[in-house]
């Protein structure tokens, strides 16, 4: 537990979320699941809340959270139920438009984010361009004061529901260095040429929306781009630097959830005559639980607290990102095992804890691509011009 870290207002924040998804989740988290199906209810009344947009400006219509408060949110949602907790935490793509966007991109797109009135994504990932964000083959091509674009992305978060996205994209084709010549655009979802096709039988977060979108000579304004033409790259690193914290949290909040599934059937579990918790064996179990758990949030917190009276840091962030993704697959594995045979089927909520956990260690970085980071941030290896861009406008 950070109890110790926090002041009244954020555990006030945090016991709200959690008051709320304890109440709203539980009841309909199976059905959304089995069904794939977003669920709009619990939206609604998350924005009555103001549990949506929580990080964007006041000045916008948000809470103006920092990133820990609203990473405390996460969490507690995550704790409840990951994929219903995916649906309220995205705004994943905002974070672009409040580091680099212009005035007028701001005023524009942000408060009907804020409001609820509007749902947004990141469409970075393409078929052959994952891990490898250098590696995209979407363009944009200058036409007069439009750009035309044309291109595959793939595993983009809310991607039929969203009513805009941020779009990254080669605008120099012919640039000499992979990372270069890109640029990031805002592309909404009712143009002439946007295409999107559902995901369907995810293994995990299935509440989540999940899909393909198709840009087959898509028009947008000039002033739809964002930041600087070419400097797309290196504000997609900044991007990911700064939304891998929350995903530490996401993890964070799951396995605590299992922990806690876990920790209420060994108690009441009775095998050979004993309780389940009684066993040393099953208490090892916990203790390594918990203590990855801590170890985990801490990390999590560590980083929040950094890119809250500074920047996000690299490494830092990418070691809370790995560890907590790690760490929540090591512990609802327990979890289930604890469980033993009854945690294999539906009718028990770890099951679903279990399905969903693997993709903390896959999406917004794999775990290869974090350790990757850790490495090239501890010799000193960071891409240089990371470091022109280490103070966005929003900060």
């Amino acid at each position: 537990m950070v109890d110790f870290l926090l002041n009244d207002e954020q555990k006030a924040i945090r016991d709200a979320a959690r008051e709320f998804a304890e109440k709203e989740f539980p009841p309909v988290a199976e059905k959304y699941d089995l069904n794939e199906e977003y669920p709009w209810d619990i939206y609604k009344k998350a924005v009555k809340l103001g549990f949506i947009g929580m990080s964007i400006p006041e000045k916008y219509g948000g809470q103006g959270l920092k990133t820990l408060d609203a990473c405390l949110v996460v969490e507690e949602f995550f704790r409840v139920d990951a994929g219903i907790g995916m649906i309220l935490a995205a705004t994943f793509g905002s974070e672009m438009i409040m580091m680099f966007g212009n005035e007028e991109q701001k005023e524009k797109y942000l408060p009907p984010l804020a409001e609820g009135k509007q749902i947004c994504g990141a469409a970075f990932t393409e078929p052959a361009a994952g891990s490898d964000v250098a590696g995209i083959q979407t363009k944009a091509i200058k036409d007069g004061d439009e750009y035309v674009i044309n291109g595959t992305k793939t595993f983009i978060t809310n991607g039929t529901v969203a009513d805009w996205f941020v779009v990254l994209a080669r605008t120099d084709p012919e640039a000499k260095k992979r990372h270069e010549g890109m640029s990031v655009f805002v592309v909404e979802a009712d143009r002439e040429g946007v295409e999107r096709t559902k995901i369907k039988n995810k293994l995990g977060i299935r509440a989540s929306d999940t899909a393909e979108l198709s840009f087959k000579n898509v028009r947008v304004p000039k002033e739809n781009l964002i930041g600087i033409e070419g400097n797309g790259f290196f504000q997609a690193m900044m991007f990911f630097n700064t939304t891998r914290i929350p995903v530490a949290f996401q993890a964070v909040g799951l396995a605590q959830g299992a922990f806690e599934l876990a920790f209420a059937y060994a108690k009441q579990r009775e095998l050979f005559g004993r309780k389940l918790i009684d066993f040393q064996v099953t208490q090892d179990k916990f203790a390594r639980m918990r203590t990855m758990i801590e170890a985990a949030r801490l990390l999590a917190v560590q980083a929040a607290i950094q890119a809250d009276t500074g920047m996000p840091d690299p490494g830092l962030t990418a070691m809370a990102k790995y560890f907590a993704g790690k760490a929540v697959v090591e512990v609802v594995d327990e979890a289930l095992q604890i469980h033993g045979g009854y945690g294999y089927i539906g009718e028990y909520p770890i099951s679903r804890y279990y399905r969903d956990a693997k993709i903390m260690e896959i999406y917004e970085g794999t775990k290869e691509v974090e350790k990757e980071i850790i490495a090239r941030s501890l010799m000193g290896k960071m891409p240089s011009k990371i470091a022109v861009l280490r103070k966005p406008p929003y900060m």
